[in-house]
């Protein structure tokens, strides 16, 4: 059963409403997209629509700008299905609404301050079995086998459980649910705690990220043969990295990754897409169904 995670100021979506989509600012890769049954590897700029299913490997986290202009971090080996996001007029304000059903993995959710965005939010994440409702507020939380987890780090939150609810009005308080338990009392995590889970899904210098307006690249191979360079772009896309051919003077195809900020990630991509190419590095992770939405 998947229900609201949290809810940003609920208001109706008028018939009027246009789909919009989120754009990806960063990617420390492997990540995929599945649409229409098919799999391919994210990178900066990429939109993110409804009804798209979000994958992300070991060691890996995604950035997603959400249409006005919020922030979704996701950590590893998670799973995100995106349900629908709308732009509309209502009460002659913008609303921007959007559901995301988190199905595993550590994620948070920021809303922008400085982005300029002066309508309202209908945003809801649904993780498992905890609700909560939010405004103007940064939420970390993860969702496993064993329980779900949600830390209010600035703002308020109403929390619903099964039949409990209650309010989290101060930063650092969290909420545990445990799968086939009672959940636990609200409490307080230590900064040193909040430090560690925000590592979780920040995308760090130096991890081989990929950045909107990065322009460096790594070259994994040049060859001659046109089709040996396809067939290894198509081994990196399925890995997780979104390769490109750059046909290069002379008859020679140069196989690369595009869209790195810095030198840092450059070397630690380069490094780890050796494994790729020889094999080394882990095939894209399953994907579980999603729950019944009742």
């Amino acid at each position: 059963r998947i229900v609201p995670v949290f809810a940003l100021l609920a208001c109706s979506v008028s018939a009027q409403a246009a789909t919009v989509g989120a754009v990806v600012d960063g990617v420390q890769m492997p990540a995929w997209v599945e649409r229409n049954g098919q799999r391919t590897p994210l990178a900066p700029g990429q939109s993110l629509l409804p009804s798209d299913r979000v994958v992300t490997g070991d060691n890996a986290k995604l950035l997603v700008r959400m249409p006005e202009g919020s922030l979704l971090r996701l950590g590893e080996k998670a799973n995100l299905n995106i349900g629908d996001m709308a732009e509309s007029r209502s009460d002659g304000q913008r609303l921007v609404s959007a559901t995301l059903d988190v199905l595993r993995g550590a994620f948070r959710y920021t809303t922008q301050v400085g982005s300029g965005y002066q309508g309202r939010r209908n945003v809801s994440i649904r993780v498992s079995a905890v609700t909560a409702g939010i405004r103007g507020t940064d939420v970390w939380g993860r969702s496993t086998d064993a329980q779900d987890l949600v830390c209010l780090l600035e703002g308020r939150i109403s929390v619903r459980h099964e039949k409990q609810e209650f309010v989290m009005d101060e930063p650092l308080q969290f909420f545990i649910a445990p799968r086939n338990e009672k959940p636990k009392p609200v409490g307080k995590v230590p900064q040193k705690q909040i430090d560690e889970w925000s590592l979780e899904t920040e995308i760090t210098e130096g991890q081989g990220a990929t950045r909107a307006g990065g322009r460096l690249r790594v070259e994994v191979a040049r060859m001659a043969d046109q089709q040996a360079a396809q067939a290894l772009e198509a081994r990196l896309k399925t890995a997780g990295y979104p390769a490109v051919i750059d046909p290069i003077p002379g008859g020679q195809y140069a196989v690369c990754v595009l869209g790195i900020a810095t030198a840092k990630d450059r070397d630690a991509l380069a490094a780890r897409l050796k494994g790729v190419v020889s094999g080394a590095a882990p095939s894209a992770p399953s994907v579980p169904s999603a729950p019944k939405r009742y």
